[in-house]
């Protein structure tokens, strides 16, 4: 059975084609469309076994990005089919699910609406999301089409972890409450920690998925019971350039103090704060520990804030838990600094969490970093959405 995987971004597309007859998938081609809608716009394109090719053409809109996509998946020099019939079924990256979803479904007129619903929860994402349906729908005719939603994992929350404490008609009327996202990250890497150890029914497991966009959450026995975004992926952890937690006073001070209306507020905290607002260095979290590693005062200051609030979401999950069986690290800084995991594994050692340094030092592979005293296993496991969309769109296929 061969997936393709879409994963439509406000001005880019990223793919893969799997072959899915073995478990684990065998990746056929994968590739990047960036840029769409403005100059430059290319197609980075990787079939199995072969070097990148680069096409450099106009698209202006991701229909058209879609038809490159899949002339080059079928082209004789560097395509991996024949026919694009040979494709079983194209499960889609939808990022806002609300109160709709709580697992992946096959695309439907109403599956569709109920993601037009969602777009003032996510205006950048899911109109990218939908025209990706829609424009394989028109290119691939009689296809089976599957959404699977970033928020989708963390509807097994309790209402008491995803309520807000505003007056209960707005959760009534307008929908608003934690809904979660990086759901198909913390999904895999859960249970990736679950096979770890061995495959225990009861299971406590925080994952925190850490990099340019950072989410923690708390899984119990193979279920979201509380993550740190909420509404939008602007709560919780500080990232790359969204503030996550403050005190929303702040918004009405700098209204008021700085004459700034609700669209510019909006522009600082989630385009100019985070990790890029401490620091000015950048958003990139390995040029910020470069700068660190230099002397530079406010890059050293951003990374320290930011692995306090990281251990500080940890400790709160641990009790939310009551305990935890093992941390799981993962995404780009997750999965690749071992400066940032010992220093936030230092701050839980009143936890009972001890990690080996030699086994720290280990980059991009799945490992236990725990010591043999750590009372928490701390592994490193690099997250996989792609495969998990394209094992959730088998399973939908298979039944």
């Amino acid at each position: 059975m061969k997936i393709l995987v879409i994963n439509c971004g406000s001005s880019s597309l990223k793919y893969q084609l799997y072959n899915m007859d073995e478990k684990t998938g065998v990746v056929l081609a994968k590739g990047l469309v960036e840029r769409i809608g403005m100059e430059g716009s290319n197609l980075q394109h990787t079939p199995e076994g072969k070097d990148k090719f680069v096409f450099e053409q106009p698209l202006a809109d991701h229909s058209e990005a879609i038809k490159l996509v899949m002339d080059k998946l079928i082209d004789p020099e560097c395509g991996v089919i024949s026919d694009l019939s040979q494709i079983n079924g194209v499960g889609h990256r939808i990022v806002h699910g609300g109160k709709y979803f709580s697992d992946s479904c096959i695309v439907t007129e109403e599956v569709k609406d109920a993601i037009k619903k969602c777009f003032d929860l996510a205006p950048l994402h899911n109109p990218a999301n939908l025209m990706g349906i829609e424009a394989c729908e028109k290119l691939m005719p009689g296809v089976p089409q599957i959404t699977v939603f970033d928020t989708a994992f963390h509807h097994s929350m309790p209402q008491k972890a995803f309520m807000y404490a505003l007056p209960y008609e707005y959760y009534e009327k307008d929908d608003i409450r934690k809904y979660g996202f990086h759901g198909t990250s913390h999904k895999y890497v859960s249970m990736r920690a679950i096979d770890m150890l061995g495959g225990k029914k009861e299971s406590k497991i925080i994952t925190c998925h850490l990099g340019n966009g950072s989410s923690v959450a708390a899984v119990k026995d193979g279920k979201g019971i509380d993550t740190s975004m909420g509404l939008t992926p602007l709560e919780g952890l500080f990232m790359g350039t969204r503030c996550g937690d403050i005190d929303l006073a702040v918004v009405f001070y700098l209204m008021k103090k700085e004459k700034l209306p609700a669209h510019a507020i909006d522009q600082i905290m989630n385009k100019e704060s985070g990790v890029y607002g401490i620091s000015g260095v950048s958003s990139d979290f390995r040029d910020i520990e470069t700068a660190a590693n230099e002397g530079n005062e406010r890059a050293k200051l951003a990374l320290d804030m930011f692995h306090y609030k990281v251990a500080k979401y940890i400790g709160e999950y641990f009790i939310a838990l009551g305990g935890a069986d093992a941390i799981v690290f993962t995404a780009g800084l997750g999965e690749n600094s071992k400066t940032s995991r010992a220093a936030i594994c230092e701050q839980l050692k009143c936890l009972g969490v001890e990690i080996d340094e030699e086994k720290n030092s280990k980059r991009g592979e799945e490992i236990d970093i725990s010591s043999p005293n750590s009372k928490i296993r701390v592994f490193v496991i690099p997250t996989n959405e792609e495969l998990m969309i394209a094992q959730d769109t088998k399973e939908l296929l298979d039944k």
